[in-house]
């Protein structure tokens, strides 16, 4: 789920323009029936939407005219992607959700992927975090470290299933908006793990103090290790040093979200340190261009 915060700071990112970004549809007495939203990143070859309907207004046809904008907005979002390039615009259901899924699988989207929401609630500190020899955590400073982190995380995310590589500097630009615009973004909950000797960023882990505006749930957005300092024990001690400093500022209850069939054995690390399967959502693809797919879609290295 996404805050009204988050949309805020997603629809004003460089590049977007909400007029083309996102559309609203009211019903006679001027209340919200249904939403729609669709947020690309350069190199524009996959798009991700949402499409919303309240309760007291499904089987009116709010989503057939959703679905129509959505590929009618994606297919020109996709304008400046490579020619060669395969398009497919992408959304995600909540289990359990048949009419949704339904729909979806009508209008030609194929499940292409599962997510688990993962969730810990702590009732006393975490166990102390054990570091590696020659690593050690560091607070991430946003003038000093922005570029750093990215690089690592561009790595350490290479080989994930839908990683596509994109243009660095609009990366940079659209974090430093998220940085400058979400009020739900606190420096002291990124952290890095940095290699001593090498004085460079072997990982990080990026936490958020409230999941969708929840503020009793922590969120960890973003976990990972580059390839070179992994099966190393840096994810498990990252995410026990997130947890303590959370657990520290009062919020006992944490939750993430991870590919149920990850390529490089997430789910079992947030297992290990007691994290347990509290939802399910699903991924769902259509494509609106066969080419040449530049997605992850096998693995590449292992181990996290």
């Amino acid at each position: 789920m996404t805050s009204e915060a988050q949309l805020r700071t997603m629809l004003g990112t460089p590049g977007m323009d909400p007029a083309e970004s996102a559309t609203l549809v009211l019903d006679a007495a001027g209340k919200l029936a249904g939403a729609g939203v669709v947020f690309h990143e350069d190199p524009h070859v996959v798009v991700h939407a949402w499409g919303l309907i309240s309760e007291a207004h499904h089987g009116l046809g709010i989503g057939t005219f959703l679905h129509n904008w959505v590929v009618k907005q994606a297919s020109a979002a996709t304008a400046n992607a490579p020619a060669e390039a395969r398009l497919a615009v992408r959304q995600r259901t909540l289990n359990g959700d048949r009419a949704a899924e339904a729909f979806l699988r009508k209008a030609g989207y194929t499940q292409t992927r599962h997510y688990w929401r993962m969730l810990i609630e702590l009732d006393a500190p975490p166990p102390a975090p054990q570091w590696p020899e020659g690593i050690a955590p560091d607070a991430f400073d946003p003038r000093r470290d922005l570029r750093a982190a990215a690089l690592a995380s561009r790595e350490a995310f290479q080989d994930h299933y839908g990683f596509v590589a994109g243009s660095l500097e609009s990366e940079l630009e659209k974090t430093r908006h998220y940085i400058e615009s979400d009020p739900g973004f606190e420096p002291a909950l990124w952290f890095l793990a940095r290699d001593i000797e090498e004085n460079t960023v072997a990982g990080l882990c990026l936490c958020a103090p409230a999941e969708a505006g929840d503020r009793t749930t922590a969120y960890v957005q973003n976990l990972g290790v580059r390839p070179a300092w992994r099966r190393r024990g840096i994810g498990r001690a990252l995410l026990l040093h997130a947890f303590g400093q959370i657990y520290r500022r009062g919020t006992s209850r944490i939750a993430l979200y991870v590919d149920a069939q990850s390529l490089t054995g997430a789910t079992r690390l947030y297992e290990s340190v007691g994290m347990k399967v509290g939802g399910l959502s699903h991924e769902h693809e259509l494509q609106l261009r066969p080419g040449v797919d530049l997605a992850v879609r096998g693995r590449r290295t292992a181990g996290t």
